[in-house]
């Protein structure tokens, strides 16, 4: 068996869940919405399979998403994207990413990872060939500096693998530290692979910037979304892949060999909901930021050190003020003694991590936030 993967322990996502089911504890370490989604785009799906197309779509997906894609990009982020040249659909953000290093890393090649990070990516890495090499961020902003670029990029670096807005963290990278990051990728020659999938859940009126809008990254960047996150339809598993064509010939390559299309009910319905008007976008971001806003709130109110959270369906706390710096433990002593799963964000490290911040997943029912946050108050009141 390929060692990469026979040797990876259970994940903690797992191993709290399980503890969650087992105890009966309200579960707020897996990142899923407890809303089904938008109901007209649900409907197009079904609607799709009664009367639609249900053989092979192509390749590189339905034109009709494809082009829905380039027009909801140049509306909502002024990005001019060619759909026939410079989008492809995949089964996922995930499929995305492994396509992406498998089609532009050699074996030693180098390829520059921010730590946290999502679990997926250094086995992928690893699986392609690629040697990681780590850039630690720290809270509470999570930001990189040049001085931590300079560590790690060398003549070997091929490609960086970026996410942003960032899980865990809950932080969005700043259009300055997308230029520095810019200016590396240009001396080194390097591509970015950005996994953009928190792109619309971004609060507090702010606007995403894509590494398409930053000059020196745009013809040698791989930008990646994905339907699931824009609808809270993670079950679907639909993701854009949008790169200069010099670049996604080749990845097409990769995804002819891993999932070569995507149900195409589940295209059109998505083709469907990129085109909705303004509204649904706003008000999906404003649900959100008003379920952050309550349970951070809360969160404050029973004594936690609540850290900034501008995207994402996560808020984070830090425990470092208490004089806790075992995350693990302390996640494992709120499933026991409290009833609420959390996530440890040391587990989004491979080296060096950060050990006293702990990851909350918010994009809950009402009575569900409320219910964790009357088991979480007497956390500190009883130590």
């Amino acid at each position: 068996m390929n060692p990469i993967f026979a040797s990876l322990p259970t994940t903690v996502f797992e191993v709290m869940s399980q503890l969650a089911r087992e105890t009966g504890a309200i579960n707020l370490g897996q990142g899923f919405p407890d809303d089904p989604g938008p109901e007209d785009v649900r409907r197009k799906a079904a609607e799709a399979v009664v009367t639609g197309w249900n053989q092979y779509p192509p390749m590189m997906g339905l034109p009709e998403l494809r082009q829905a894609v380039s027009a909801h990009y140049r509306h909502h982020q002024d990005l001019a994207v060619d759909p026939d040249r410079e989008v492809m659909i995949t089964s996922g953000a995930t499929e995305a990413i492994a396509g992406a290093l498998f089609a532009l890393i050699e074996p030693g090649d180098e390829v520059v990872l921010f730590q946290p990070m999502y679990d997926a990516y250094l086995p992928l890495v690893r699986r392609a060939g690629g040697v990681p090499r780590f850039v630690n961020l720290k809270p509470p902003y999570w930001r990189f500096t040049e001085e931590d670029l300079a560590a790690v990029f060398t003549d070997r670096t091929r490609v960086v693998l970026l996410n942003n807005p960032l899980n865990p963290a809950a932080s969005v990278f700043p259009t300055a530290d997308l230029d520095l990051l810019g200016r590396f990728c240009e001396r080194f020659g390097a591509t970015v692979i950005s996994d953009e999938v928190w792109e619309h859940v971004v609060f507090d009126g702010h606007r995403h910037v894509s590494v398409l809008a930053i000059d020196s990254l745009r013809p040698r960047a791989v930008k990646i979304g994905s339907a699931g996150k824009i609808f809270s339809l993670t079950g679907w598993k639909v993701g854009f892949v949008v790169a200069a064509p010099e670049i996604m010939r080749v990845l097409a390559k990769a995804h002819q060999f891993l999932t070569f299309t995507t149900p195409p009910n589940l295209q059109a319905a998505v083709a469907y909901g990129l085109a909705k008007d303004d509204g649904y976008f706003t008000g999906m971001r404003s649900e959100f930021q008003r379920a952050r806003d309550l349970f951070a709130a809360g969160l404050a109110g029973a004594g936690f050190t609540v850290l900034p959270s501008a995207a994402t369906y996560f808020i984070n706390v830090d425990l470092a003020g208490a004089g806790i710096d075992d995350d693990v433990g302390f996640c494992r002593r709120l499933v026991s003694d409290h009833g609420v799963a959390a996530i440890p964000v040391s587990a989004f490290y491979a080296e060096a991590p950060v050990t006293s911040v702990v990851r909350f997943c918010f994009a809950k029912k009402d009575e569900t936030l409320t219910g964790a946050l009357e088991r979480l108050a007497p956390v500190f009141a009883r130590a």
